[in-house]
Parts: structure tokens; C-alpha cells; sequence
């Protein structure tokens, strides 16, 4: 009678060979493995079939079973013409080629749109806008937010309200979203700074508009960029920012040297197409709105997987917005003709936060004349990852039976919110 054991080697899914057995008569690691699994699991994955080749011969029909309506074994499938509807149906709208349709160009045209991440971030953004970018805000700037007159009464006590009804009031859950919280604590800081309107009356000259979409054109070297979509909310306003550096100071940045990161090429990254439009140029509001200025962009860092950027990354799609829209607006006051100096420089502000690290940024457009690198270039100051808290939390943070972090608010710091009043009050003082 042959034992149990030796019956299960001879099974018919399975086939062993000497070489799979130890000196002592027990099946090697790997055989066991499979032992442990279905056949179908350890068996080898089929290759997939080869479509079969059709052949045709000039002059030989087919015979097909199209006359008869239903399958007949032996004939052959028959070929129907495309059919074509006689009224349009946008579910089933087929695009003709590119090549035919009729803004194709020969010569590529590279987009920026709000979900590319550029791989050398800021320096590639300098780069593509001609910019010198400067690390810091103007002291002058900051220090409109130290003036008594420009504070808010309790002001200290107020933003951390504000950053608590983000944070804990404002949800149901254990724990708020990202996305959630750091909307309502934007939000929450600009009605903070608009209570100011009583003693600051040019802050009612402003507005907030909302998913409104930008286009601008410019050429670097031989190469077109376009700057397209929507990029976050935009506080407008009826007069424009006064300029931040003087005319001569102007003049001083053509002997600066933009940093160069070879041997990556500038367009990596940006989007390569072929139809576009070569003159494009949109504020995104038409001629007649009262509000035609940009004071302020505000960019919030999103959940969304197939758009999450990193802080560098981040912090350069703040300049090529900012730049997009104060080129837009610069091709409008003064056409499209690249312009070596402007006579008054158009400044556009930035603020990018997750909700706790907040991204300040002042850009200011000298020129229109962006072919090449010598000459006089834009200016941008940049503050990186600036913290208005270091913790808020919903429950203590407890290691080895000590409490490391209190819950709630902690490592409140000011000097944050006066930066981001500061650039509210910019254009009001």
C-alpha cells in the first residue's frame, strides 16, 4: 500500500524531479512554496494571443454574411462603413487630426497651465519669466503691518480665533481635512484684514473673483510659452499696486546674471502642443469690468493625487501666475509689441499656504522684451515657508507617558499674519 505522502507527490498538477529533493528526502523551500498554492496561481501566465493577420487580395471579394443578417459559420465577418449621423451629437464627437485642424503649426507651442510641476521650480520659473528673484519681502513693505493705526484692536487674540474655528470648530469630524481647514483659515484671515475698511477707505475698492481663467503669450529665445487655466482667487482692485523699486534700481538688474541650470532644458516638464493660438491674451475679464487690476493672487496646496506639488514646485507656480497675469495686463495697456522698459511697471502680489506654512511673494514686471537674457529683467521678492503656528491639536500628543504636545494651539507667531497683512494693506496706506 503506498503512504499518503508518496501518493501526493505523484498528483497529476504536480511534477518533481530529483533535483527537487533535499538528501534526506524532503522537498526543496521552493517547491514547497507552490505547494501551498492552487495550480492555477503557480502555473505560468499564458502569453496573449496574436491578432490574426488579415489578408486581402486585390480583386478577390470577400464572400460575408452581411446579406443574410445573422451569423453563418465558414463566411466571412463583414466591414460597414463608418455611420455618420445626420445632426451632431457631442457624446459621440470625434476631433479630426491635428494636422487638420486649423490652428495647427508646424512650430510647438509650450503650456504652463495650475497642475504643471516643473522640475527645477523656482530657478526654472526666473528662468522662463526673465526674473531676478530676491529671497525676502522689502523692508518697507513689512513695516506698514508695525504701524498702530494699520493693526487690528486684539489683533493677536482675534487670528488665533480665527486659526481655532479652522482648525477645531468649524467640522463634525475627529479631524479636519487639509483642504477644509486651510480654505477656512484663508478666509478667515481676509475678513479679518477687511474689517479695516472704516479706517482704511481704498480697501473697498477691491473685490474677490473666483475661478476665472488667464491666458498670456511671450517667446524666450526662439521658443513660445503660454500661460493658460484657472489659478485660485484673485483679489482685483480699481487702482493698480505702486511699483516697489525705482527707476534706477530698474536699470541695475540688466547687469544681473540669471542662474542657469544646464544641462536641463528649460520646457521640461511644460506641456508640448501644436494648436494654439499665437496671439493669447486674456485678463479673464472683459474691457468693461470696474475691477481690472490684479492686487493679490491666493494659492491653496490641493489634495488632489493627480495634482500635488511640492513646496518648490509650489512656490513656482506662484511666480508664473503672477507673471501671467501681470503680463496680460501689460499686453492690454500696451500691446503686444515687446517693450524693453515699461513706463510704469506693473506689480502683482502672491500668497500660497497649506493652511499652516504660508508662501509670500512680490513680483513686479519691468519688461515685455523676454527674448533674450541680457537687457533689463522682472523682479520678484520671495519669502519661503513662513510658519504662523507649530502645532493645533484635536488631542494631546503623548509619547512614553509624557505629554510632548499640548492639545490645541501652539507656537502662535505674529510677525507671520503682519507679513500677510502687510501685502493686504499694500496699494491702501
Amino acid at each position: 500500500m503506498i503512504p499518503k505522502a508518496t501518493v501526493s507527490l505523484f498528483s497529476p498538477n504536480i511534477f518533481l524531479n530529483a533535483s527537487k529533493l533535499s538528501a534526506h528526502g524532503a522537498l526543496s523551500p521552493q517547491t514547497r512554496r507552490n505547494l501551498r498554492v492552487s495550480h492555477c496561481l503557480a502555473a505560468k501566465v499564458p502569453p496573449p494571443k496574436k491578432p490574426r493577420e488579415k489578408v486581402e487580395i486585390p480583386g478577390l471579394e470577400m464572400v460575408t454574411y452581411g446579406d443574410r443578417m445573422h451569423y453563418v459559420p465558414g463566411l466571412a465577418k463583414p466591414v460597414y462603413p463608418p455611420w455618420e449621423m445626420s445632426f451632431k451629437d457631442p457624446r459621440y464627437y470625434r476631433s479630426p487630426p491635428a494636422q487638420e485642424m486649423a490652428l495647427y503649426k508646424d512650430k510647438p507651442c509650450y503650456v504652463f497651465n495650475q497642475r504643471t510641476s516643473i522640475l527645477e521650480g523656482v530657478r526654472q520659473a526666473a528662468w522662463l519669466t526673465k526674473t531676478h528673484v530676491n529671497p525676502g519681502l522689502l523692508p518697507h513693505l513689512i513695516s506698514l503691518a508695525a504701524k498702530p493705526e494699520n493693526q487690528l484692536p486684539d489683533q493677536d487674540e482675534r487670528v488665533q480665533n480665527a486659526i481655532k474655528h479652522a482648525r477645531f470648530w468649524d467640522t463634525t469630524e475627529p479631524r479636519p481635512r487639509k483642504e477644509k481647514y486651510s480654505n477656512a483659515l484663508l478666509l478667515n484671515l481676509l475678513h479679518l484684514c477687511a474689517s479695516l475698511q472704516p479706517t482704511h477707505p481704498a480697501v473697498g475698492r477691491r473685490i474677490l473673483a473666483e475661478n476665472y481663467s488667464l491666458a498670456a503669450t511671450w517667446k524666450r529665445g526662439e521658443d513660445l510659452f503660454q500661460i493658460r487655466g484657472q489659478n485660485g482667487l484673485l483679489h482685483c482692485s480699481m487702482d493698480p499696486l505702486p511699483q516697489i523699486c525705482g527707476e534706477q534700481e530698474v536699470l541695475e538688474t540688466s547687469d544681473r546674471v540669471l542662474e542657469s541650470f544646464y544641462p536641463v532644458s528649460p520646457t521640461i516638464d511644460l506641456q508640448q502642443v501644436s494648436v494654439y493660438k499665437e496671439e493669447m491674451n486674456y485678463t479673464g475679464f472683459r474691457g468693461e469690468y470696474p475691477y481690472p487690476h490684479a492686487h493679490t493672487l491666493y494659492f491653496l496646496e490641493t489634495s488632489d493625487p493627480n495634482c500635488q506639488l511640492r513646496p518648490e514646485q509650489f512656490r513656482a507656480k506662484m511666480i508664473m501666475f503672477t507673471f501671467g497675469n501681470a503680463l496680460a495686463r501689460a499686453h492690454k495697456l500696451y500691446g503686444v509689441r515687446p517693450h524693453s522698459l515699461l513706463e510704469c511697471p506693473i506689480t502683482v502680489q502672491a500668497v500660497g499656504t497649506n493652511g499652516r506654512i504660508f508662501q509670500f511673494l512680490v513680483f513686479q514686471l519691468n519688461t515685455t522684451d523676454l527674448s533674450g537674457d541680457d537687457g533689463i529683467k522682472n523682479q520678484a521678492w520671495l519669502d519661503e515657508d513662513v510658519e504662523l503656528y507649530d502645532f493645533a491639536k484635536v488631542r494631546p500628543f503623548i509619547k512614553r507617558k509624557e505629554v510632548k504636545v499640548p492639545a490645541g494651539l501652539a507656537g502662535y507667531k505674529p510677525e507671520t499674519f503682519g507679513k500677510f497683512l502687510a501685502l493686504y494693506l499694500h496699494g491702501a496706506v
